[in-house]
């Protein structure tokens, strides 16, 4: 009888202990105010982090700082042509684990958007599909055609089937609130004609039957078929409205900043502007917003699309490329979040009620008779301004937006930032003995010259000339064209005219580069007269063509060429005439011979000791060790011309520091007025892209290997590995504009107003403390962080009660008034402005 009721009790708890761990779903819909998880109204922010653009060991910290940055959701693509690089050959490994990274969100209790697409766009090479989709006998890709359906329908079942699996759903209990299929189409349906509507109503009914228990949107896609949830892209989205009453006001795609192009200046977006944007849009009935990008990252390998993107993706991201906060955007952008929260249960409970407070000025409301939080705007692009809101007065500066939970105080404004500014620089990094004193890699370089022209028994002969993705299936940027003219008499100066779609052009006559032909992000086509010396006889002319990354945005993108098309004329010859090579036989080389040999993970037995100079098509090897510290590295490939570059077998991405921005264009940006991707650039006259980044997670201590394929030539001796440190923390606070976080108690039954402000520094690393006060003034002072100087204005004791309040600490604060300082100013609004440094 015991041992009965023993075996009764086992059983029993084995059955309550296999309960405990059956996770339970929550019901996610939506009304037409918001996302509705468990039955309440959410007011959520949300942030783009690419998995594939950093690497796993990169993944918790990113996520964590996006914690505490106040985001809810993560959003993330998923990039078909990674993981299904061959048809039914999948990959999932490493930078590719997708479940990985949708469990570490749910970790972190963060929820997830997974825009399955599979379209991405994103800057990725083809949008994303796979390029043996082109292939399929009557495909047309984005429309309504029953191959591509049938591809279409495989791969987002593939995906949902594999979260399905994990239980990863909010409707299994999982993290996954939102899905996302297609994306941007609504921009580029016309071109498609009627096909299109029905192509999108198709979408939607597949999505919708994959019974994930949670919504689907489709951005930019104002015909969205119910209940597919439309939603907005773009800088601005506060006057957008779903096509339903019954749906939300979602906006997938904040652009934080915009992508960088080889041969273009390098974009950013004040987050001022940011801040702006999103405090309208909230203001005016949104209640879902997605930071794109929150982390960018890099494009490693040969990802890239555009065509002409760069390997860095950092997009002035609040977190940067490497993964560190970007401040003050990171820190500004947190207390608005923590303000935009205070005012959660008044935005979920009710419409907003807008009301005109003078030219170019708006109050927005949100009133119950329980609760009630107001949006002051200022969208005026220069003139600041004084409102009177319900009995009181308030200051809104130029293209801002002050926000006051409960009617009455403000706790944050767009326009006034007093969050911590750091300034992060690349240094020389310690790698042993390999550095020179200028961090210059100086031993062991090998190399290896790629033949020029035909060297593969693969070569093959056409007449005419061949289109290059078509024939290269995208397996190499490399084609070569290879011709023999026969020239009558003396020797000749002559001119190659060569027109190709794209999208870069080496031309080599004899053995010798004589010339090449570049496009752009805006014009990948090149047509050039190139000038060349013709000898009697016989003459081989080998055209290298390359791409740099396929397209990837608008209709029929994946119908645009590359390569050589033609014509292809010899002109200028001495008795007058111009021959047409176009139509000749030609002979041709996919890819190149050190592809073949594997030359990039630096194996073979053709290496060669030794590191020339200047010389096109050459490959390059050296051993080194990992820098010291645990600082993000970046390798400085100054020096070096076009090509790409791998480390330990891991490619970096392509590499073309030779390729500089323009002069112009660069000059001091306001944030005040509409943004838009050419407002605001630096850099200009400089590479568009020098520093390419390294995850130490590919590193050994010792015994890594680098190979360079350098296109046009370079010195490799000039490159130089970099850390990136913290060189200073400043803050600037005034002293009559707290942060919300100081000025507001969190428990909202028991809100008050503090005295004053405080400037709080912290060094970001734990076992660091402030080791110096570079600056402090308290009056009027003037400029940013690493170039801050004394106003008219100042008091004489700041930074010694800077110094003493500090040095030594990890984290200290100062309150931020006058009975601290002195008031060297009577009747002027003061800020005190600090920058320190960590060690």
């Amino acid at each position: 009888m015991m041992r009965r009721v023993l075996k009764e009790f086992l059983i029993v708890s084995f059955l309550v202990a296999a309960a405990a761990t059956v996770a339970f779903g929550v019901n996610v819909t939506y009304d037409h105010r918001a996302l509705v998880i468990d039955g309440k109204r959410r007011v959520l922010v949300s942030g783009s982090i690419h998995y594939p653009r950093s690497t796993p060991d990169m993944w918790p910290g990113l996520i964590q700082k996006s914690k505490e940055g106040g985001l809810d959701v993560i959003e993330t693509y998923v990039f078909w042509n990674l993981h299904e690089p061959v048809k039914n050959q999948y990959d999932f490994e490493g930078r590719k684990d997708l479940v990985k990274f949708v469990k570490l969100v749910a970790d972190a209790g963060l929820y997830v958007h997974l825009r399955i697409g599979p379209y991405v766009c994103a800057e990725w090479n083809y949008g994303g599909f796979p390029l043996w989709l082109h292939f399929i006998p009557g495909i047309v890709l984005r429309t309504d055609n029953e191959p591509y359906k049938a591809e279409m329908k495989r791969f987002t079942a593939k995906i949902v089937g594999m979260m399905k699996d994990e239980n990863l759903y909010a409707s299994q209990g999982g993290p996954i609130i939102l899905s996302q299929i297609e994306n941007e189409y609504g921009n580029i349906d016309k071109d498609y004609g009627p096909a299109a509507q029905t192509y999108i109503k198709w979408a939607a009914s597949m999505a919708t039957s994959l019974d994930t228990g949670v919504p689907w949107v489709m951005c930019q896609q104002k015909d969205a078929p119910d209940p597919i949830i439309d939603t907005c892209n773009g800088f601005y989205c506060d006057g957008y409205t779903p096509n339903s009453k019954n749906k939300p006001t979602m906006w997938t795609e904040n652009w934080t900043g915009w992508f960088l192009s080889y041969g273009g200046a390098v974009p950013y977006r004040p987050v001022e502007d940011i801040a702006f944007a999103v405090a309208r849009f909230y203001q005016r009935g949104g209640t879902f917003q997605n930071y794109y990008m929150y982390h960018g990252g890099t494009n490693f390998g040969r990802s890239t699309g555009g065509p002409f993107i760069a390997t860095s993706y950092d997009y002035d991201a609040p977190l940067d490329e490497y993964g560190a906060p970007r401040q003050p955007k990171w820190g500004h952008l947190k207390e608005l979040h923590s303000a935009i929260k205070l005012c959660e249960d008044a935005l979920v409970a009710t419409d907003p009620t807008s009301t005109s407070l003078g030219n170019n000025l708006e109050a927005g409301v949100y009133k119950t008779s329980s609760t009630c939080a107001a949006f002051l705007a200022n969208y005026d692009t220069k003139n600041d301004a004084t409102v009177t809101f319900n009995g009181n007065s308030y200051h809104l500066p130029a293209w801002s937006v002050s926000i006051l939970p409960d009617c009455k105080n403000v706790v944050f404004n767009t326009a006034k930032i007093n969050s911590v500014s750091t300034v992060r620089r690349f240094v020389g990094a310690n790698v042993g003995n390999q550095l020179t004193s200028s961090n210059e890699i100086s031993s062991d370089w090998s190399y290896v010259s790629e033949p020029i022209g035909i060297s593969s028994n693969n070569a093959f002969k056409r007449r005419g000339l061949v289109e290059q993705i078509n024939t290269t299936a995208d397996q190499s940027d490399y084609l070569w064209y290879s011709i023999r003219a026969n020239i009558d008499g003396d020797e000749s100066k002559s001119v190659l005219h060569v027109k190709s779609l794209g999208h870069v052009l080496h031309l080599f006559v004899n053995g010798e580069l004589a010339g090449s032909a570049i496009g752009n992000a805006n014009n990948p086509t090149v047509s050039k007269d190139i000038p060349i010396t013709l000898k009697p006889g016989i003459n081989k002319l080998d055209l290298l063509s390359l791409t740099v990354g396929l397209r990837n945005y608008g209709a029929f993108f994946d119908t645009t060429g590359a390569g050589v098309t033609g014509p292809v004329e010899l002109e200028g010859l001495k008795n007058g005439s111009t021959i047409d090579l176009s139509s000749m036989r030609w002979t041709y080389q996919i890819g190149l011979k050190g592809e073949g040999l594997g030359l990039d993970t630096g194996g073979s037995t053709l290496w060669v000791s030794g590191v020339p100079k200047s010389q096109p098509l050459t490959w390059y090897k050296t051993n080194f060790d990992a820098p010291s510290g645990d600082n993000p590295i970046a390798i400085d490939l100054s020096g070096m011309g076009k090509g790409e570059m791998w480390v330990n077998g891991q490619s970096i991405g392509r590499y073309w520091p030779a390729y500089l921005a323009p002069n112009s264009g660069c000059s001091d940006c306001s944030y005040k007025g509409p943004y838009s991707s050419s407002k605001c650039l630096k850099g200009c006259g400089k590479p568009s892209q020098k520093l390419y980044h390294v995850p130490r997670s590919w590193l050994k201590p010792s015994g890594n290997i680098m190979v360079l394929f350098e296109e046009i030539g370079g010195d490799p001796t000039q490159i130089s590995f970099t850390t990136q440190v913290l060189q200073s923390l400043c803050s600037q606070v005034s002293e009559s504009h707290p942060s919300p976080t100081e000025s507001w108690s969190q428990d909202k039954s028991t809100r008050k107003r503090k005295q004053d402000p405080k400037v709080s520094l912290e060094c970001p690393h734990p076992n660091q403390v402030i080791s110096s006060i570079k600056f402090a003034s308290f009056g009027t002072p003037q400029g940013q962080c690493g170039n801050f100087t004394h106003g008219k204005c100042k008091s004489d004791n700041a930074l010694s009660i800077l110094q003493n309040a500090c040095i030594g600490l990890k984290t200290c604060s100062v309150g931020v008034s006058t009975s601290t300082f002195g008031d060297p100013c009577v009747g002027v609004v003061k800020s005190l402005a600090v920058e320190a440094s960590c060690e």
